[in-house]
């Protein structure tokens, strides 16, 4: 996954060895904690395969669902860079398998690698976007809306690369990333399959018009 990646492939050859011995991986099963909320932050986390839910418990029994990662995706550096611990779970949806590059691994690149530097502020920015977003649909937008954003930001250009025009994903994991039940999932499906805007396939969706959903997601 690490010579996939851009933030890699803009190494050394001998920062790139630093950067795959400061990485192990781990493999995370459904509905198992890839990080939970309060605990330390000690890894930088990308998603090698599966599906990922960025979420918050509240003590009221509530759940605050943030955002989805997919395969290709990156979190968790924001965290990386505030010394408290973690503020958010994120959960697999699926049997996942996530990198986890090491505390002191990150810094080092930090502080050596002027690209690496880069590539992590575009992706500070680009969620802090993401979640402006999420926070105006969460108060403004109507269940329709709220889905289609779901669906939206799991084919982020930036926040995960390498997903093409279809993504696997179940009714009951976009339920679970919007907030809402399958069966809602199942009507808003069925209301952006009539505007062109996608295809609902068996085990997962196909986008047909994404500038067409970004609009439509407000």
């Amino acid at each position: 996954m690490l010579r996939r990646t851009s933030w890699a492939q803009s190494l050394s050859p001998e920062d790139f060895v630093r950067a795959r011995e400061g990485t192990v991986e781990r493999f995370v099963p459904t509905a198992g904690f890839v990080c939970r909320k309060g605990e330390p932050v000690e890894h930088w986390f990308g998603v090698i395969d599966g599906l990922a839910k960025m979420s918050s418990d509240w003590a009221s029994g509530k759940t605050a669902s943030y955002t989805g990662i997919a395969a290709g995706g990156w979190f968790g550096e924001g965290s990386m860079l505030k010394a408290e611990p973690r503020r958010y779970d994120v959960v697999a949806l699926r049997d996942t398998r996530v990198a986890c590059v090491k505390r002191e691994t990150f810094h080092w690149l930090l502080d050596h690698n002027i690209p690496f530097n880069r590539f992590v502020i575009n992706q500070i920015n680009e969620r802090l976007g993401l979640f402006i977003g999420l926070l105006e649909s969460e108060r403004l937008a109507d269940i329709d809306a709220r889905v289609a954003r779901a669906i939206v930001a799991l084919f982020h250009p930036v926040l995960q690369p390498g997903i093409e025009s279809r993504i696997a994903i179940s009714q009951g994991e976009i339920g679970y990333l919007a907030g809402v039940s399958r069966q809602r999932v199942n009507r808003t499906l069925r209301t952006l399959e009539h505007a062109g805007f996608l295809i609902a396939e068996y085990g997962g969706v196909r986008v047909l018009d994404l500038d067409g959903l970004r609009r439509f997601a407000g």
